[in-house]
């Protein structure tokens, strides 16, 4: 009891009471409230299959697969429906390792009619061929070889069939592919 009394004579020379912070909350004017943003998270997502996804660098550009077979070569198609055939190359698409062979993988596109009362077409595009589905081809010989590098004697280095040991980069070669490749713009625009 003595105990007691000493209690709440130090409670009272203290001014305060016995139930001032007993499961009292502090006054607000103190203490600022936190304010919770008024934004709410989208719930919508768009999900990307994953053979729809691109590889990205850090800096979201896609990642550029090095591939053995360049713009203008010829090649013959290993695999799929067109197995057996040989074309030229005629553009790359190097994020995913796809080529188009020119006229090889035809598929029918539906066209609408741009201007009324002309009327809509059904046309022949060139579809793209996974490069691992190509191989460099030798016209001369008529054989499918797989490609080697080597470092000539002048410090150039170029590709050349391991079969046949026939060199594909020359400086002719690629004057002509660019040269056709100017025309071919030329001739859309």
């Amino acid at each position: 009891m003595a105990a007691m009394a000493a209690l709440q004579s130090s409670m009272t020379t203290l001014s305060l009471s016995s139930n001032s912070f007993l499961g009292q909350r502090f006054s607000p004017s103190l203490y600022p409230v936190p304010v919770k943003s008024v934004e709410k998270p989208c719930l919508i997502v768009m999900r990307l299959k994953r053979w729809e996804r691109k590889e990205c660098k850090p800096n979201s550009l896609p990642v550029l697969q090095k591939m053995h077979v360049k713009l203008g070569d010829t090649v013959k198609v290993i695999a799929g429906n067109e197995k057996g055939k040989v074309g030229e190359i005629t553009r790359i698409f190097k994020h995913n390792s796809t080529v188009i062979v020119k006229d090889m993988n035809l598929k029918t596109k539906h066209m609408k009619s741009r201007e009324e009362g002309e009327p809509g077409q059904i046309v022949k595009v060139e579809g793209p061929i996974h490069s691992s589905n190509v191989m460099l081809y030798s016209k001369e010989q008529n054989v499918a070889s797989r490609v080697g590098h080597k470092i000539l004697e002048d410090g150039s280095r170029v590709r050349y069939l391991i079969k046949t040991g026939e060199i594909i980069d020359n400086k002719e070669n690629w004057k002509r592919v660019s040269k056709e490749k100017q025309l071919a713009e030329k001739v859309e625009a």
